[in-house]
């Protein structure tokens, strides 16, 4: 079979020959391609998507060694900052362009996470756990913005699609030991090689990394394994795929300000810890049906075990309890102040989740022209099939300095038992297809048609409130069409304009629906009680830029977006304890990117700047802990209105990138983040003068020395200037706050980690390309 240039820079993709750099995707010159859809193998050149998609590889991760692949993307790419609610390093939650990915129940997921081409969202709360990542597996990272339809369920405000590495291109072997502040250690390892006689590349990569935590209660211990073995001709190609990760996680969680101000590293109550298993096997082909037909597809099975325990403590004021509960309820009055601190209600809610999800997906691609006009077409279709088991019981404890300590002695001591299971069935049809009516005019269409079933059953016995036994049976069924359509035009190699229109969906996932009765409220995440029917999330964005290159290899961007959403669901809060989940009317973010990077005097420079402005657009009332009345709602409730700040959403976020050699073997380098002050959780009229995030700035400092060709020493140091700030806050009844005279409710925050500092040592061997080796100097 001939090949044409075309179908042979298909092939060197595929090959991992070519692949995008960060910071030169727009190289008009140079063959760098992103995929629009899932499967990775057949993309399209960077200067013909209708959005500005973000692209980073493997050397700018090896770089600054980052902990999470959450806190690559928070330091690195435009319109993204991270909160961390669980106090966990490496649970964080993700907010991109005001849309989230979290590993927390509860949260509206609004961002699609894809590695290799497999959804990675869990089947149960659309949740994303960044710590079954490993970073060192990694190769390219493609952040897809706006409702892109081709990603599927969940693609509100942007996909992150993550490609690891094979053999081909990382050949040799290197392992890396470091340590670091708060007893840190972790030891790392890859090797990959071809196996010419058999048309064999294999990859094997490891991670197992330790921690104890700079605050109480906040250590991880990670373990994660992923090895690729490929075979490939000149027409075809075949990948089978595994990863494994086992880790153990202790969560600090939120703490009361003034106890922050006094001592940041204490808890607030504990032990709250998180235990996550996986195992994901995906077989990955193409071929080659002529030299303008590809043909490709994969099947994958995910299986991931979450076990947790979540301490709860609240203030129980001997209202509506009898004794015949046996609740007790001892007020306090030392030094003559009335207080709570022994009025405290505590359990511990102990939850295993089990879910496995089988899948599919095969697309067509075509190369062949269209009326005389260069054209691209691919269609396709996919299949998510997931079960899911959720287990949780709910103790009576007493608290015991800051521990919630299981006690047998109160009666009911099971408080609460849910036993719920759920199938969910994703289906889609896709297609896309871009024609170059001009040579230098590309017009893109696509659609999906989304289809998501939820059948659920199971029961929850609340057996503290002596309620009946709840069902928790339902069968729910969401589907829609999402089109999207954009043009990108180069009138010259140093100008590229663009502009798209699409549209996503969300579906209500099996947690939310569980939890939408207004009138049998759940505590978060610790109990169901009915599913009543709730509407689809529909997002509709627009997006239009200019982006190029200036003499001197200068690149630059410049663009705007606004999303719509529909329906979009929220907690609301309708007790100090419970709440339910609820369509609450129209969202909009909008907001302006700027960027732009090169190379001046050996310093290679990247700068993101983004607004984000994030606001409700419907009114509605909601419970609050909030002691700040609003149109008459009352102490316990507030009214929402049109315009409102959607919490948890910072509006500017500057990111600052520069390194360069101070002599030939040394590399050093500096990233700045900027982020802007946010709207704590619980304060959504942004009435509270307490509700408000202080913004902040850290920077990080990273160097790089190349001893000889085998050897390399590093080191890094987080928040250089060692800054105290906070990247999440909540409004919430403090049960330590034993006088009237200390507000109460008051602002809880997540303290941030203080200055830190890692130094490690690589030895690599037996390869030519070893990741590891060195730095980029381009």
């Amino acid at each position: 079979m001939k090949f044409n240039l075309k179908t042979l820079s298909v092939v060197l993709l595929y090959a991992g020959v070519i692949s995008p750099s960060f910071g030169e995707a727009l190289d008009i010159d140079k063959v760098e391609v992103v995929s629009q859809t899932p499967l990775a193998t057949l993309g399209v050149p960077v200067n013909e998507v209708p959005s500005n998609v973000q692209v980073a590889n493997s050397k700018n991760i090896q770089q600054q060694q980052p902990q999470t692949l959450a806190d690559f993307i928070n330091d690195n790419l435009g319109s993204v900052n991270i909160s961390n609610g669980t106090g966990s390093p490496v649970q964080p939650d993700v907010e991109y362009r005001g849309f989230t990915a979290s590993p927390q129940l509860g949260q509206p997921i609004g961002l699609s996470v894809y590695l290799d081409g497999v959804r990675f969202n869990e089947a149960f709360g659309d949740i994303v756990n960044w710590d079954l990542i490993p970073m060192n597996a990694i190769s390219t990272i493609n952040l897809m913005p706006g409702s892109n339809p081709l990603f599927g369920l969940n693609t509100l405000g942007g996909a992150l699609a993550v490609n690891t590495k094979n053999g081909a291109e990382f050949q040799g072997t290197s392992a890396t030991a470091s340590v670091g502040s708060w007893g840190g250690r972790q030891f790392q390892f890859e090797t990959g090689g071809i196996i010419k006689d058999y048309d064999l590349d294999y990859y094997t990569a490891g991670n197992f990394s330790a921690q104890n935590g700079w605050r109480q209660g906040s250590s991880n211990d990670l373990n994660q394994i992923f090895s690729k073995l490929r075979w490939h001709s000149d027409t075809s190609a075949l990948e089978l795929s595994l990863a494994l990760a086992d880790n153990d996680m202790n969560q600090a969680q939120t703490i009361p300000s003034s106890m922050a101000a006094v001592n940041p590293r204490q808890l607030y109550t504990g032990p709250d810890w998180v235990k996550n298993q996986m195992a994901f096997v995906n077989l990955k082909g193409s071929t080659f049906i002529s030299d303008t037909k590809l043909l490709e597809g994969n099947v994958y099975f995910k299986r991931s075990n979450s076990q947790g325990m979540n301490s709860n403590a609240g203030l129980d004021e001997c209202l509506g309890f009898s004794t015949s509960n046996n609740y007790p309820c001892t007020p306090y009055t030392g030094g003559g102040n009335t207080g709570y601190l022994n009025n405290v209600d505590a359990s511990n809610a102990y939850s295993n989740i089990q879910q496995s999800t089988v899948g599919l997906s095969t697309q067509m691609s075509f190369l062949d022209d269209l009326f005389g006009y260069h054209n691209k077409f691919t269609g396709g279709a996919s299949a998510d099939i997931s079960r899911v088991s959720f287990n949780q019981n709910t103790f009576a404890a007493q608290l015991v300095g800051n521990d919630t300590i299981n006690d047998p002695t109160q009666s009911p001591y099971l408080q609460d038992a849910v036993n719920f299971a759920a199938r969910n069935y994703y289906y889609g049809l896709f297609a896309t297809d871009t024609i170059s009516p001009l040579e230098h005019l590309n017009i893109t269409g696509s659609a999906r048609y989304n289809v998501a079933e939820e059948r659920l059953s199971g029961n929850d016995n609340d057996v503290a409130n002596i309620s009946p036994i709840n069902s928790l049976a339902g069968s729910h069924t969401y589907s829609r069409l999402n089109p999207a359509i954009g043009l990108t035009y180069s009138p010259d190699k140093a100008l590229n304009i663009y502009a798209g229109y699409n549209e996503g969906m969300r579906a209500p996932n099996a947690l939310e629906l569980e939890c939408s009765d207004p009138t049998k409220p759940c505590s978060m995440p610790t109990g169901f009680t009915a599913d009543p029917n709730m509407k689809m999330v529909v997002s509709k964005t627009w997006e239009g830029g200019f982006r190029g290159r200036l003499d001197g290899g200068w690149h630059w961007n410049a663009g705007a977006f606004v999303t719509n959403t529909t329906n979009d669901i929220q907690y609301v809060v309708s007790s100090t304890t419970t709440g339910y989940f609820s369509d609450v009317g129209t969202t909009k973010r909008q907001g302006v990117e700027l960027g732009f990077g090169g190379k001046i005097y050996d310093i290679n420079l990247n700068a993101n700047y983004s607004y984000v402005d994030a606001t409700y657009q419907s009114d509605f009332t909601m419970g609050t802990n909030s002691t700040v009345a609003n149109n008459g709602c009352g102490g316990s409730c507030e009214s929402v209105t049109k315009g409102n700040q959607i919490p948890g959403i910072a509006k500017n976020t500057i990111k600052l990138r520069a390194d360069t050699y101070l002599i030939p073997n040394l590399n050093v380098g500096a990233t700045a983040v900027l982020i802007s002050s946010q709207w704590a959780h619980g304060d959504e009229n942004n009435l509270d003068p307490q509700g408000r995030i202080p913004g902040y700035g850290i920077i990080n400092f990273d160097a790089h020395y190349k001893i000889d060709n085998n050897w390399n020493l590093f080191a890094k140091v987080t928040n250089l200037l060692d800054k105290q700030y906070s990247t999440y806050g909540i409004i919430s009844g403090n049960i330590y706050a034993q006088t009237l005279a200390e507000t109460n409710p008051q602002l809880f925050i997540s303290p941030a980690a203080p200055r830190a500092a890692w130094v490690g040592l690589t030895y690599n061997f037996g390869g030519i390309n070893s990741v590891a080796s060195t730095v980029d100097k381009d």
